[in-house]
């Protein structure tokens, strides 16, 4: 056995004994690791942002020839997902005009994006621990990579 399946092994192990209270960079890369695999498969050239429960970078990866706005935008949505817990998609519902959350893309320092790409990932007593944040496609493109990633997370099949 390799190095890398002895740590996920380990690292299934004790979160199956004590459950994270906050994003480790271990599951983080673990997590990215899928996602970009699947955005391959897609033909998506991503960006991946992992934050922490206080809304702070764990982690940001950028696949080749992705674009340098997405960066910022799936940081963004990392961050809005953590700070609203709540996905992106939601948010867009309730921001859009007339919605109960209208213009909430101006607060903030203008960090919460409202549109999909961006789901907060909780651990298995349902705590919130993190975001996801996904850009580098469509709207649809981004929405289905950080629901692939918060499904993969919440089944521990990384």
């Amino acid at each position: 056995m390799d190095e890398k399946t002895i740590n996920s092994i380990v690292d299934t192990v004790v979160d199956s004994i004590k459950p994270q209270t906050d994003m480790t960079l271990s599951a983080a890369r673990r997590l990215s690791e899928k996602v970009r695999e699947k955005a391959r498969e897609m033909g998506v050239n991503a960006v991946v942002a992992i934050s922490n429960k206080g809304a702070n970078p764990v982690m940001v990866e950028c696949m080749d020839d992705s674009f340098i706005a997405s960066y910022d935008i799936a940081f963004g949505k990392a961050y809005t997902v953590v700070s609203l817990k709540m996905s992106t998609s939601k948010l867009k519902k309730l921001a859009e005009p007339g919605g109960s959350l209208y213009g909430i893309q101006f607060t903030n320092g203008g960090k919460i994006v409202i549109f999909g790409g961006g789901e907060p990932l909780y651990n298995k007593k349902g705590e919130l621990i993190g975001g996801l944040g996904v850009s580098g496609g469509t709207e649809a493109q981004d929405t289905a990579l950080a629901e692939y990633g918060k499904k993969v997370f919440e089944s521990r099949s990384f």
